[in-house]
This record gives structure tokens, C-alpha cells and sequence, in this order.
């Protein structure tokens, strides 16, 4: 409703790579790139994975229950209390509201990982090629991180070819 697993980008990136260092901030993309091609909620499935990188299953599934059991019980109650209030023109603004806030986290989070994470020029043209096919286009997410994975093995592949003929 307000941005979803991409709104909790920056979130993770404080938490996770900052405030912890469970994860550096390349790895949280990588499992969150994994978690956009894989069936379920992204922040869920990121979640998984970091919990696995440290403490195997039981983290897993700790994580994955530390991660949704306050949404489900605050959602619940809220959900409760807004059946009496979704019509109120205050409501619709605070909700209007709530949109550009995640809008602007989550440009945030982009403007945070594209800093520290695209290197190269390869890295850049894939990077804006991503963004615009997932902005301009059609195109489901998992087939451009797909694509954006395939380019990423051929050309380190030439370039590891490139480095042993030289």
C-alpha cells in the first residue's frame, strides 16, 4: 500500500549493514536481488536470508517471524480502527501523505546503494537500464534483475577473458 519491500530498503541498510553489520551493503542487495526473483514478500525473503547467513534455519525462521509478527499485529489493529474512519477526508490526505514520504525513502535508498555500490561505467549503464525498465516499462522486475544477472556473468566472464589473454 505505501511502497512495500522497496520502502524497507533503507530501513534494512541501517539495521542490517550500519547498526549491526550482519550484512554489508553489497550482500543486502544481492539477497534482495535474489528476493525480487523468488516467489513471496522481497523485505520477507531478505529477511530469510540474512537470518540464514548468521545463525542457519532457526534463523531463518526467526528472522522471517521477527520481521512480519509486528506488521500482522499492528495491521490487524489498525485495520480495525480504520473501518470506522476510511472515509474521512483527513484520513485520504494523511494517506496521500504517507505515499510521498515513501517516495522519497525510497529515492533515498537508491541514491544510498547506487553511491556505494555501481562501479564502473558497466555498472552505471546497467544500473540506469534497470531503473528505467522498471520505471518506463512493462517488463515484470524479476525479468530486468534477470537480464541485469545475465549481462553481469558475460561481461565478467570477457573480462576475466580479456585479463588471461592479455
Amino acid at each position: 500500500m505505501f511502497g512495500g519491500g522497496y520502502a524497507m530498503l533503507p530501513l534494512l541498510r541501517k539495521e542490517i549493514s550500519e547498526k549491526h553489520d550482519f550484512a554489508t551493503e553489497e550482500e543486502i542487495l544481492e539477497y534482495y536481488a535474489v528476493g525480487q526473483c523468488t516467489p513471496g514478500v522481497i523485505a520477507v525473503n531478505t529477511a530469510t536470508f540474512i537470518g540464514y547467513k548468521q545463525k542457519g534455519i532457526p534463523g531463518a525462521i526467526f528472522a522471517t517471524l521477527g520481521l512480519i509478527s509486528p506488521s500482522i499485529i499492528i495491521i490487524e489493529i489498525i485495520a480495525h480502527f480504520l473501518k470506522m474512519f476510511i472515509d474521512n477526508p483527513w484520513v485520504e490526505h494523511a494517506f496521500a501523505g504517507i505515499r510521498i514520504v515513501v517516495v522519497a525513502l525510497i529515492v533515498q535508498a537508491v541514491i544510498n546503494f547506487f553511491k556505494g555500490n555501481i562501479k564502473g561505467i558497466f555498472g552505471a549503464v546497467i544500473f540506469c537500464a534497470a531503473f528505467l525498465l522498471g520505471a518506463f516499462s512493462d517488463i515484470p522486475s524479476f525479468i530486468v534483475v534477470l537480464g541485469a544477472i545475465i549481462l553481469g556473468i558475460l561481461y565478467g566472464s570477457y573480462r576475466g577473458y580479456k585479463e588471461k589473454t592479455s
